[in-house]
């Protein structure tokens, strides 16, 4: 199957969970993440969810760094591209005209001093491809990362056989879903 065609296929699988078991799916998935070895790390970089598109609740993972006294740093679209703001009790969310959650402002954090990555993506392959939304925000923003950052995608469902590749594309180091961790 085409991209096109995998990105209808997990966003009608999506509509169909209840919010009941995205919640508890989002609670499984941080639960398999604490089984990684990625919890010493300084910076974080955390998507905020769209809750109208039934994305996982990254609120979860969100304790779980808040927890480990770790920073958070949340994307801002601009432009084409994201830039990265580091999350405090004091920054104001707001929602952009996709609904997505972002800061209005604050401490801005460069690609490559972010460690680990929480990448959104609606299908992933067995071998670390992924499919995000078509509009190539985290593909850029990968390439400006250090090569050793984490890049860790965050799914309902479990691995298609493979995704084609393009030249631009980013492969996650670890997938992550309610079940099981895969890892590339």
């Amino acid at each position: 199957m085409d991209k096109i065609g995998l990105r209808k296929k997990y966003k009608a699988l999506r509509h169909e969970l209840s919010f009941t078991e995205v919640e508890d799916l989002s609670l499984d998935i941080a639960n398999q993440l604490l089984k990684l070895d990625i919890w010493s790390h300084e910076f974080y970089h955390l998507f905020l969810s769209i809750t109208s598109k039934k994305e996982i609740n990254t609120e979860y993972i969100l304790q779980v760094i808040h927890g480990k006294d770790a920073n958070v740093v949340v994307p801002k679209m601009k432009g084409d591209e994201l830039v990265h703001y580091l999350l405090t009790d004091s920054t104001k969310l707001k929602l952009n005209q996709w609904n997505i959650p972002e800061p209005e402002k604050g401490i801005g954090i460069e690609p490559n001093q972010i460690d680990v990555i929480f990448v959104p993506l609606l299908a992933f392959d067995k071998t670390g491809n992924r499919i995000g939304y078509g509009k190539g925000y985290y593909d850029k923003f990968l390439k400006k990362c250090k090569p050793d950052a984490i890049k860790i995608g965050l799914s309902f469902f479990g691995p298609e056989q493979s995704i084609e590749k393009e030249q631009h594309d980013i492969k996650l180091d670890y997938c992550v879903t309610p079940k099981q961790i895969f890892k590339f």
